[in-house]
């Protein structure tokens, strides 16, 4: 017989994650990893929904995890061409390197 996972387990490891990337974000100069820590708290958040939507038997947290992927989808496209650009311009991923927008 099949025994279910606790719901504790799922939102422990939820915001693991989120701390990893929060801790990511915080502490790493590099903006690839930046963008990958905010995907990754995005993910995280999206654990969190799906979990208390099979708790409360709702499909809404279902819905809107889709709603966070598609624009976390369209936010890594055009993070990315702001990266390859900035790159261009400056020759680094340094995030204190960028300044490009103070007079």
């Amino acid at each position: 017989m099949m025994t279910a996972v606790p719901i504790s387990w799922f939102l422990t490891l939820s915001a693991i994650l989120f701390a990893l990337g929060v801790a990511g974000f915080l502490f790493r100069r590099n903006i690839i990893t930046v963008f990958m820590s905010i995907e990754l708290m995005l993910n995280a958040v999206n654990l969190s929904f799906v979990t208390f939507s099979y708790q409360h038997k709702e499909v809404a947290g279902h819905l809107f995890t889709f709603f966070v992927m598609v624009v976390a989808a369209a936010e890594a496209s055009v993070g990315l061409a702001i990266v390859i650009a900035l790159h261009r311009h400056k020759d680094t991923l340094d995030v204190d390197a960028f300044n490009v927008m103070k007079g």
